[in-house]
C-alpha cells in the first residue's frame, strides 16, 4: 500500500499538488505523541509533507478550533488529523467536526460518517479501510460472508459494519452485552476483534478457516499484546493478524492513502 501511495504522490507532486498531512496533539501524553512519529515517519516514506502543531495541556477548546481553521484555509494542508484523546475535560466532538470534510482524514466527521452509511463511501475511518482491504487483496470475497465484529465503538466496530454491509456481508456485531459471545465468533468466516479485553477469543470460539483481525492493543506486564490468543486461533484460522505489527502498521498505511485521496478530492472540487 505505502510504494502505491508513493506512486500517487509522485504524480500529484508532478503537477504541483504534492499532499499535506498537518496533525495536531494537545498535551503531553506520551502515547499520542509516538503515535504522531510513527505517522510522520509513515509521511517521509511516502513522500507526504507533514507538520505537528502541539497544544499545551491546557488549551481551551478555541484555541483548538481556532488552529483547526487555520488549517482548513491552507492550500498546502490536504488532510488535518487531531490525535485523540484530549485530555481531560475537553470533549472531542466539536474539534472533530470543524475539520472541513474533504480534510478529514481521519473519516470521523459527521458528514463522512453519514456518506459511509448511505453507501457512498468517501473518507472512511482508517482500521476498517485497512481491514476491508486487506481482505480484498487476500482475494476474500465479502459478498454472502459471515462476519462478526467484537466490538461496537464508533472508532472501528460502528463503520466497519456499514463498510462490510456496503459490501453485502451478513454482518453481527457484538459487544459487551451480548450474552453468549461465542456462538457468534464461531460463525464467522471473517472476525474482527476491537475489544480491548487481552485474550478474549480462544482457539475454541473460531470457526476454522476463518479469517481473524485483531484490533486490540494491550499491555500485559511488558508485554504488548491482543484480544485474540494468537497461538491458539493460528492453529484453527485461515490467517491472523499477530500483535503488534498487524492492524497498526496497516491503519497507518491507509491514513497515508487516504492523504493522497484527500488530495485527489480538493483538486476535483476546484475543478467543478
Amino acid at each position: 500500500m505505502e510504494a502505491e501511495t508513493m506512486a500517487r504522490v509522485e504524480k500529484l507532486a508532478a503537477i504541483g499538488r504534492k499532499p499535506g498531512l498537518a496533525t495536531i496533539i494537545v498535551g503531553e501524553n506520551p502515547a499520542s505523541a509516538m503515535y504522531v512519529r510513527i505517522k510522520h515517519s509513515a509521511c517521509d516514506r511516502v513522500g507526504i509533507r507533514s507538520q505537528n502543531v502541539h497544544l499545551p495541556e491546557d488549551a481551551k477548546i478555541d484555541e483548538i478550533l481556532d488552529t483547526i481553521r487555520g488549517l482548513n484555509a491552507r492550500e498546502d494542508v490536504n488532510g488535518i488529523l487531531l490525535q485523540l484523546p484530549l485530555p481531560q475535560g475537553l470533549d472531542p466532538a466539536r474539534p472533530m467536526a470543524a475539520i472541513d470534510p474533504e480534510k478529514d482524514v481521519d473519516g470521523f466527521h459527521p458528514l463522512n460518517m453519514g456518506a459511509l452509511l448511505a453507501g457512498a463511501e468517501r473518507l472512511v475511518p482508517c482500521t476498517p479501510k485497512g481491514i476491508v482491504w486487506a481482505l480484498e487483496r487476500l482475494g476474500v470475497e465479502l459478498e454472502g460472508k459471515e462476519a462478526v465484529i467484537v466490538g461496537h465503538s464508533n472508532v472501528v466496530g460502528k463503520p466497519l459494519a456499514a463498510m462490510m454491509l456496503n459490501r453485502n456481508a451478513t454482518v453481527t456485531v457484538c459487544h459487551v452485552f451480548t450474552k453468549d459471545l461465542a456462538a457468534h465468533t464461531r460463525n464467522a468466516e471473517v472476525l474482527v476483534v476491537a475489544a480491548g479485553v487481552p485474550g478474549l477469543i480462544r482457539g475454541d470460539m473460531v470457526r476454522p478457516g476463518a479469517y481473524v483481525f485483531d484490533v486490540g492493543i494491550n499491555r500485559v506486564g511488558d508485554r504488548t499484546v491482543g484480544d485474540v490468543e494468537f497461538d491458539e486461533v493460528i492453529k484453527v484460522a485461515a490467517a491472523v493478524t499477530p500483535v503488534p505489527g498487524g492492524v497498526g502498521p496497516l491503519t497507518v498505511s491507509m491514513l497515508m492513502s487516504q492523504t493522497a485521496d484527500a488530495a485527489e478530492i480538493q483538486m476535483g472540487s476546484e475543478e467543478r
